[in-house]
């Protein structure tokens, strides 16, 4: 056998090239657009790539692997930091076995499509293991994982301190956006040049963060969403993480994985610990990289096999001040416009008049619903609703019943509780009792009421978590006790359909997404800075599977009043739903938001299948748009938005993702004004989405490349444009 072995993946217009050099770890040789190579080319071109250094040793700069190793070389982070008992801190590890789709690699080169590898390596010496996997989906994405494993049959416990994969990308990549952000405003974009060293992104709150970067994107000069080469990076884990990207001599990569507490992972002899999924993502602009989280995301979501039911949520209309005959009215009035889902949100349960008590005594309380929510739920399904209902099953308040029996069950690092937070504390679901209990609470819930949907809420960072007994770390157990419970709830009740909401998108990653149907993009429903929200957080989440709410006319959050028409738009392309006290719509509101619902239900077998466009970061001074066309380039539909301060009148913009080929019927619904009438386009006057008739027939070529004139004499404006493809005469 060859000393050296190659492996290339391919899938749609991507490809992976990976080349294991003696018994070396796995190297990255290309990860990019689609190449074309025989056999021979693959392994010329891998050894043409290695480096003897002088007498085959080690002075010239070390190619690093998946998980660069200090004992080669290698002066950035190390992929793997563990110790045990302050020895073998610089492992050096061999490969033992390859395989590709769980057969072993035998020849030198091998050639696949969409396929999965794993890769064994020991250090016999340091006495770990190291097990790598790499998939490349039929989409394109890329993931990997990682673990180790405690070779030792005896003696100290293998403490492991980090263990951070290395994705490479090209250096001709010098410019990075990443995100930031706080409360009721998430994902704000910032975009700067690659540094030499380390641009990291840690988060340490015990959930992904308000502030977390959700994807980082690093690519050639000037990428847009449609434009340069760009590769997009994700760690898909809900606990403690770092995205990072590191700089370092003729190399540039992508870092992540799991941050981990000190003291967090003690492995005993022949226990592993294994890493989360991280992902990349290469494309010809974020688009097109954005797509291939799109495809993954619609292949395991419950969310994709069944239209998104239009959902009103009465948190905003009623807060904590619930009663059965207020809720009665919402639920008629909300069938009445046609919603299809009522949720209950805070409030429903024992002791809970505002934020201060009851989280955790999870059965309705028994002042506002004195014969239980059973008779609500049925009232709901009669008038052709689901019923959801609010949980935040983690955490729990000290003024509840379930904190006085039970104070073991929360976390803490030492005697003293941690400071509060929302007035609650976090329960320990890594204790088999507490787990349990939540479990079979929640079950019962779903059974007893009839619940299809939860929305599932997450109102504090992780402080000091510990486990109450010994104040060891507990992050990482209790981020995996929550995939097990809500795989064992999934698991349970198979229609069920379930909502991450941490204070707003403070829980926004793979790690999540895999295992419920939708988030909660933001608290802040104020359209101008949802329209950002949702784009930037549209990189990694399908619209169908952002909650996209149409709130009070003066939004709680910043104080900004809004046009009812202003709010539909920006919501329209998500999963559309109601968060407004709907008994104070005048009769001209309740006919308009009616008519946005009928549209959107009419509509939304498009907003849910197709490629979303448009996302990501734009001028300020030009209007913002989100689009989604069909993959067959049938129908599209854009919800566009004027500037909010700009020295034009009147700009340009493109109608992203058209077949140029083809020419496209073209209506809109604008608000009644956009500026003085001679200001306004004729375009602009063809009939209204839901209208028949004669209505304008442009080009797809001209649409996509030249565009239309907008005007943006008016600010918080939008137009939703939809154009279906007509057939040659």
């Amino acid at each position: 056998m060859h000393s050296t072995r190659v492996i290339h993946l391919t899938a749609g217009d991507v490809s992976l090239v990976l080349a294991v050099l003696a018994s070396d770890l796995p190297v990255v040789l290309h990860w990019g657009a689609r190449i074309i190579a025989t056999d021979e080319d693959l392994l010329a071109f891998a050894l043409a790539e290695q480096r003897p250094g002088i007498e085959g040793i080690s002075d010239l700069p070390y190619r690093p692997s998946l998980l660069p190793e200090h004992s080669r070389g290698w002066f950035g982070r190390p992929g793997v930091s563990a110790h045990r008992a302050g020895r073998g801190w610089a492992p050096s590890f061999r490969v033992d076995t390859i395989s590709v789709d769980d057969a072993e690699l035998r020849g030198s080169v091998i050639q696949a499509g969409a396929a999965s590898v794993r890769v064994v390596a020991r250090d016999e010496q340091a006495a770990i293991s190291l097990i790598l996997e790499i998939d490349l989906t039929s989409a394109g994405l890329l993931r990997l994982r990682s673990g180790v494993r405690n070779e030792a049959r005896e003696g100290a416990p293998l403490e492991v301190e980090d263990l951070m994969l290395a994705l490479p990308v090209p250096t001709r990549a010098t410019e990075v956006l990443d995100f930031s952000g706080r409360w009721a405003h998430e994902r704000i974009a910032q975009r700067h040049r690659v540094v030499r060293g380390m641009h990291s992104r840690p988060s340490r709150r015990g959930r992904t963060g308000l502030d977390a970067t959700t994807v980082m994107i690093a690519g050639t000069p000037g990428f847009s969403a449609d434009a340069g080469e760009v590769w997009m990076f994700h760690v898909g884990f809900s606990g403690d993480h770092e995205h990072a990207l590191e700089r370092g001599d003729g190399t540039l990569a992508f870092r992540g994985g799991e941050l981990l507490l000190p003291g967090e992972i003690r492995l005993a002899p022949g226990a592993e610990y294994v890493g989360p999924w991280v992902y990349g993502s290469h494309g010809e602009g974020w688009d097109a990289a954005s797509a291939r989280f799109h495809a993954f995301l619609r292949g395991v979501s419950r969310s994709a096999r069944r239209d998104r039911p239009v959902t009103l949520n009465v948190w905003e209309a009623v807060y904590f001040d619930q009663d059965a005959a207020t809720l009665l009215e919402l639920a008629e009035r909300g069938a009445a416009l046609g919603a299809e889902r009522f949720v209950l949100d805070d409030g429903w349960f024992r002791g809970r008049g505002d934020d201060r008590a009851g989280l955790g005594d999870w059965e309705p309380d028994p002042v506002a619903w004195p014969d239980g929510l059973r008779p609500l739920a049925d009232r709901v399904r009669s008038l052709g609703m689901e019923f959801g209902l609010w949980v935040e099953p983690e955490m729990i308040n000290e003024d509840s019943e379930l904190a006085r029996a039970h104070p073991e069950w929360i976390l803490r690092a030492g005697e003293d509780l941690p400071v509060r937070y929302r007035f609650q504390q976090v329960l320990d679901l890594t204790r088999p009792e507490a787990f349990a209990h939540i479990l079979d609470t929640l079950d019962g819930l779903i059974h007893d009421i009839g619940v299809s949907y939860l929305k599932w809420d997450h109102n504090r960072d992780l402080v000091s978590a510990g486990h109450p007994a010994t104040g060891a770390p507990a992050v990482h157990a209790q981020t995996l006790a929550l995939y097990r419970l809500l795989d064992e709830l999934r698991d349970r009740h198979p229609d069920l359909e379930i909502e991450s909401c941490a204070s707003g998108g403070g829980r926004v990653d793979l790690g999540i997404l895999e295992r419920s149907d939708r988030i909660h993009p933001s608290d802040s429903h104020d359209p101008v800075d949802r329209f950002d929200i949702l784009r930037n957080t549209g990189l990694l989440v399908p619209p169908e599977m952002m909650g996209s709410h149409i709130a009070s006319p003066v939004s709680s959050v910043t104080g900004r009043t809004s046009d009812l028409h202003f709010r539909c738009a920006v919501a329209f392309l998500g999963h559309f739903g109601i968060e407004w006290d709907i008994r104070e719509l005048t009769e001209s509101e309740h006919t308009e938001l009616a008519a946005w619902i009928a549209r959107f239900r009419r509509l939304r077998p498009l907003i849910q299948t197709g490629r979303t466009v448009g996302s990501g970061e734009d001028d300020p001074s030009a209007p913002s748009m989100r689009g989604v066309v069909a993959d067959d380039c049938s129908e599209a539909l854009y919800t566009v938005v004027t500037p909010r301060t700009t020295a034009d009148t009147l700009a340009r913009f493109r109608l992203r993702g058209l077949d140029p080929a083809r020419r496209y019927r073209l209506t809109v619904n604008a608000p009644e004004s956009l500026g003085p009438p001679w200001q306004v386009p004729d375009w602009l006057r063809a009939p209204d989405l839901d209208e028949d008739g004669p209505a304008p027939v442009l080009s797809g070529a001209l649409l996509s490349t030249a565009g239309l004139e907008f005007p943006t004499f008016h600010p918080e404006r939008a137009v939703v444009v939809h154009l279906r493809a007509v057939e040659a005469s």
